[in-house]
């Protein structure tokens, strides 16, 4: 029952569409321009820095607080690293496929980055290393998004042998399977990017070409 609770916890916040709301207040549906999508990298391209700067904000602090009010309602529970994490894929789940916008909303690698601060800020700089020599080096936001989530799959793994999560090893194994579910949720809702990405068609991030990765 609390893993149900914890999953619509995030759903709810995931609802706060950011990049949604940040293109109302500036009289346009960004679903509607760039890539159609609803993530920062399209508020970028479609509005500017300023308003890309505030939907990544928005979308990684309503991960933030879905996490924070889930440690507030289960702190003594001896699976709350689980926990968290069913908040985190409901955030994602909230933040892609809004209900009430058609379930037409963002790729999620915003919130998955308020995702990793809030559940342990030790593990931040391996994805955000991996991100950015991906979008610095290649310009493919796309590519630094999918080495992201699989950097950071790859980190609960190891976080986990060494004991860091203190929780036994059936809850451990589920946290392995929710968080590899997250990151093929990640590859799926890039599945066109990497279609692109492979045959060298995906458009770098400035060129001012119309599809985007988030």
């Amino acid at each position: 029952m609390e893993r149900i609770i914890c999953l619509l916890i995030g759903y709810a916040c995931g609802l706060l569409q950011t990049g949604y709301l940040v293109g109302k207040l500036n009289h346009t549906d960004i679903r509607k321009s760039g890539s159609g999508n609803a993530g920062s990298t399209n508020a970028v391209r479609v509005l500017g820095w300023k308003a890309g700067i505030l939907t990544f904000a928005g979308d990684v602090l309503k991960c933030v607080a879905a996490i924070f009010i889930v440690r507030y309602l289960y702190k003594e529970s001896s699976f709350l690293p689980l926990l968290c994490m069913y908040a985190g894929i409901g955030t994602t789940l909230g933040h892609n496929f809004p209900f009430y916008l058609h379930f037409n909303g963002g790729k999620g690698i915003a919130v998955l980055a308020g995702l990793v601060l809030s559940f342990n800020p030790l593990m931040v700089p391996i994805p955000l290393t991996a991100f950015l020599i991906a979008a610095i080096f290649t310009r493919y936001v796309s590519l630094g998004s999918l080495l992201a989530s699989s950097t950071f799959f790859l980190e609960v793994l190891v976080f986990g042998a060494l004991g860091k999560f203190n929780m036994t090893a059936p809850y451990r194994y589920e946290l392995y399977i929710v968080v590899l579910l997250l990151t093929i949720l990640a590859w799926f809702r890039h599945k066109e990017n990497i279609k692109r990405l492979l045959a060298g068609t995906e458009n770098k991030f400035g060129s001012g070409g119309k599809k985007t990765a988030e």
